[in-house]
């Protein structure tokens, strides 16, 4: 007869988040009494280093064959059991964690009884799956030493100089023909009011010039394979009809081309050629060729570029072409798109070019935008002498638009006003706002200076009406501080325009089988303990990829992915996690149901054998495969039928 397991009990009392709801001693003398029961103990904080020294002792005196622990969510400290276990010399796949705190006391801390009997049943039934776990052991494997990081706006470009300056290499990836993000098309940042380009264009060259980083941009992620540590990937360079090892950026085909058509750059606030570069300070500084406008590429005539390029750079000839290469990590760094003003249908003036987003009216700001800095009216040129600003345009309006808030709204909004005051003394801005929210260092006191400094009029209240009249946009709203209706007969409205997830965002999670959240974003493993980890082992996100945020924190948060990223690359080998499927042989039909299935395409049919073949390293030990296999075969280590059966048969 096989010899019954002998599992050892550690109760937590989670200072008094399980302890003030169940009666612990309770606990303790009913499960000593069970047989198989190696022991019964409790203590304050067993996920602190007393706690986990008691774990070690027992580990080493050889207790228990396995060990449960009652505490908190599996999720938060099961790892750091484990470790611990493993450092004793146990294996660390005997350690079952108990959840009598999310599962039990806080859900049921107005019933102690009932939470007392609750907490011994839970921990009984994860005795009865300690009993009959296997000791698992790890698989490994090596680590391709480099990086890819998706997006080159200022939290890519931050990925890529951290890993790059530890000696790794870096292929950055975008999918425009320059680097800098939205951040190069800003005039200035809140909220010291430096110049945006003076901060992003020597971080631009040093990425562009750094050694260890390869610049992949007029790119986009084509296919991407493998695992953590060894990833596949296949980048599709768009033709640009441009040699770029050719062109050295001189400008003279720009200028003769005849084609104009309007600047994306510029948030089409001018024009620019069919060839061009999208700014002075554009880096890498090559130009390109836009396939819809080039008069040749769509009528067969013109080729004046080609004539007058003194490095023979111009090939009409140059078609897509895919590159593969091979990384250890991946940090997804795709930063955000504004909302369109034309979905803002209660304002009716969408379309108005007097109406601008935030970004366009950036670009008027800006010294190298379109109007060379000047505060201009885009419809007949002149300077507005009244501005009215409307936040939360998108944002906060979950019956029709974004539930979530874009964060940097408000800061942005004071700082537009401000630097129109600068550049307009006799001008009069007014905001209207829900409720200002400037949640950083020095964030209030830069809200308030545009208050006493710049006298700049907020009104809270959103905005109910807008519409036309003698060439002024009327604004109407309600002032709720004051309880009165507000007219302001404005030459130029500024919508502060809520943050989306970046266009083409959700075919990147597609390839990378990563996850977003109800909004569009990033979803992050733990949004405390793994806040820019992915789900899926070796990805990591960075920047408004996961959620709308300011510079610094977009900053702080490129530098925590490279982090892991490096801490990843360091290693020569990978320990894979063992609790993954595994195919019964003599069970399994071939049908090839679980192939189909696997999200992660770690299911293969083995043609001699007609059987499936599970690759560990591949597999996430999501389950699915389980779910679909008709007759049984596939199966997860130490998640099997019979542990849940011996479950529900203590339950019941």
């Amino acid at each position: 007869m096989k010899k019954q397991s002998r599992v050892g009990v550690y109760v937590c009392h989670c200072g008094t988040n399980i302890a003030s709801v169940v009666d612990i001693e309770k606990v303790k003398e009913v499960i000593s009494k069970e047989p198989g029961i190696s022991f019964a103990r409790d203590y304050q904080y067993m996920c602190s280093e007393p706690g986990q020294n008691l774990l070690r002792e027992a580990c080493k005196a050889e207790e228990a064959d396995s060990i449960v622990i009652a505490s908190c969510s599996p999720r938060l400290h099961e790892a750091t059991f484990r470790r611990a276990a493993s450092g004793a010399g146990m294996n660390p796949y005997r350690i079952e964690i108990a959840n009598i705190r999310e599962q039990c006391s806080w859900v049921h801390k107005n019933d102690h009884e009932k939470a007392t009997e609750k907490a011994i049943e839970i921990i009984l039934s994860t005795v009865e799956r300690a009993r009959r776990n296997h000791s698992l052991v790890e698989a490994s494997s090596p680590v391709e030493k480099k990086a890819l990081v998706i997006g080159a706006g200022i939290s890519g470009m931050q990925t890529a100089l951290n890993i790059s300056n530890c000696g790794f290499e870096v292929y950055l990836l975008d999918r425009n023909p320059y680097i800098g993000g939205h951040m190069a098309q800003l005039a200035e940042t809140f909220p010291t009011l430096d110049c945006a380009q003076c901060i992003l264009t020597p971080r631009m060259v040093e990425t562009g010039q750094h050694t260890n980083i390869h610049l992949r941009t007029y790119s986009e992620l084509e296919e991407v394979s493998g695992f953590v540590g060894n990833f596949t990937v296949k980048i599709r360079r768009k033709a640009a009809y441009v040699n770029w090892d050719l062109c050295t950026g001189c400008g003279v085909c720009t200028e003769k081309c005849p084609s104009k058509v309007q600047s994306g750059f510029n948030r089409n606030l001018s024009e620019r050629k069919a060839i061009y570069t999208a700014f002075p300070q554009a880096v890498p500084n090559k130009v390109i060729i836009d396939r819809e406008n080039c008069i040749y590429l769509t009528e067969g005539k013109c080729q004046v570029c080609k004539k007058v390029c003194p490095c023979n750079a111009v090939d009409f000839e140059q078609t897509h072409t895919i590159e593969e290469i091979k990384v250890g990590a991946i940090v997804v760094a795709t930063g955000y798109d504004l909302y369109g003003k034309e979905n803002l249908e209660e304002y009716r003036l969408g379309y108005t070019e007097d109406v601008l987003d935030s970004l366009s009216f950036e670009r008027l700001l800006s010294a190298s935008g379109p109007t060379a800095g000047k505060v201009l009216r885009p419809s007949d040129g002149n300077v507005p002498k009244e501005i009215v600003f409307i936040q939360c345009a998108g944002s906060r309006d979950p019956e029709n638009h974004f539930p979530y808030c874009s964060k940097v709204c408000c800061m942005y909004t004071a700082k537009h006003a401000m630097l129109y005051k600068h550049k307009v003394p006799d001008g009069r801005p007014y905001i209207f706002y829900m409720d200002i929210r400037s949640g950083g260092k020095n964030y209030e006191e830069f809200v308030q200076r545009a208050v006493e400094e710049d006298d700049v009029v907020y009104i809270r209240g959103r905005v109910s009406r807008m519409y036309r009249d003698d060439g002024k946009i009327v604004v109407k709203g309600m002032d709720t501080l004051s309880s009165h209706q507000v007219t302001v007969r404005a030459d130029m409205v500024v919508l502060s325009m809520a943050m989306r997830p970046s266009t083409g965002l959700k075919d990147v999670v597609h390839k990378l089988k990563i996850q977003q959240d109800v909004n569009g974003f990033l979803s992050e493993a733990h949004p405390k303990l793994k806040p820019v980890e992915t789900l899926s082992a070796g990805i990591f996100i960075a920047g408004c990829a996961q959620a709308p945020k300011d510079i610094p924190d977009t900053v702080a948060q490129a530098g925590a992915a490279a982090s892991k990223t490096v801490e990843l690359l360091s290693k020569d080998k990978l320990l894979q996690e063992p609790t993954v499927s595994i195919i019964d042989e003599e069970m399994c039909m071939g049908c090839g149901q679980c192939v189909t299935q696997c999200v992660y395409d770690a299911i293969e049919l083995d043609t001699k054998k007609k059987t499936a073949r599970v690759n560990e390293v591949l597999c996430h030990g999501c389950g699915g495969c389980i779910v679909t296999c008709p007759s049984g075969a596939a199966r997860q280590n130490n998640f099997f039928m019979e542990q849940y059966y011996a479950m529900i048969d203590t339950l019941t």
